[in-house]
């Protein structure tokens, strides 16, 4: 491990400044580092900002939060650099490190005793009058929802070519074990062990209560389809970029063949972020 990068979130100054102290004090150890900002996402556009880094990086440090990993995640779409999320205020899913560890467990990997996680992406594409018209990498989900409030929208899913349901819901969470503790889990999705391989499909408030979350094998497609000719519909990838749909498009899910490598902190444990997130056994 000779070159890491450390991405900062855009627009913080206790981000920029934590993102000097660490390049002066990993430099002091003889490593070669890189400093960026990161950029404000685009909204509602198909076209992910870029952020130039050398190709040959050995880490990627991000400070920020979640969001800012995900924005990050998908710089390093086709690339197998392990990343780390150090959380600049309380502990993330995503971002593990907190401000008091940020150190001792930098310190520990940059010596090479880590562990690396390869979490599942997708691919979300939309394809309109049989051109591909967009496609953006998905870390924790997509959502096919209607851009006003309280509007159902009819959506088909077809599974490999095979007929599943129709869906009339409010709209449609097509997610990866890692964003099971996203939107997933709001709409009464189930939680799904981040490092495990599958897609999750949960109807956001269903006008039949009967049609419940589904759990498919990573090898299967599944596609969309919008069932009703209707306006103001969007797909919006990780909660940050989004695509305006047509009644004719058609959006696909696949699983990515480069999964993000996520380096698991020593001190971070899944089901203490969990009980401490979701407050479990803890009395009102």
């Amino acid at each position: 491990m000779r070159q890491i990068a450390i991405i900062y979130k855009h627009g913080r100054r206790d981000a920029a400044d934590r993102a000097r102290q660490l390049k002066d004090w990993i430099e002091a150890k003889g490593f070669l580092v890189f400093i960026r900002e990161n950029q404000a996402e685009p909204q509602l556009r198909h076209i992910s900002h870029d952020l130039p880094l050398p190709e040959d990086l050995d880490l990627v440090i991000v400070l920020g939060g979640d969001g800012t990993l995900l924005s990050v995640a998908r710089l390093l779409d086709n690339r197998g650099t392990p990343i780390i999320g150090v959380n600049l205020g309380g502990l993330g899913f995503l971002t593990e490190i907190g401000q008091q560890q940020c150190r001792p467990d930098l310190e520990k990997v940059l010596d090479g005793h880590h562990e690396i996680e390869e979490r599942m992406r997708l691919y979300a594409t939309i394809q309109r009058h049989g051109q591909e018209v967009f496609r953006q990498p998905v870390l924790n989900d997509a959502v096919i929802n209607k851009g006003a409030l309280a509007r159902i929208v009819s959506l088909e899913v077809t599974i490999d070519d095979r007929y599943l349901t129709h869906y009339r819901a409010d709209g449609l969470i097509v997610a990866t074990p890692t964003g099971s503790t996203a939107y997933n889990l709001s709409a009464a999705g189930p939680i799904v062990y981040p490092t495990s391989r599958a897609i999750i499909l949960t109807p956001i408030c269903p006008f039949a209560l009967t049609n419940r979350p589904i759990i498919l094998p990573p090898e299967m497609t599944v596609q969309v389809r919008i069932g009703e000719p209707d306006q103001d519909i969007f797909m919006t990838c990780d909660g940050q970029i989004g695509f305006a749909l047509k009644p004719e498009d058609r959006i696909v899910f696949t699983a990515a063949a480069q999964p993000l490598r996520l380096i698991k902190p020593p001190s971070a444990d899944y089901f203490e972020i969990l009980r401490t997130k979701l407050k479990w056994g803890q009395t009102c």
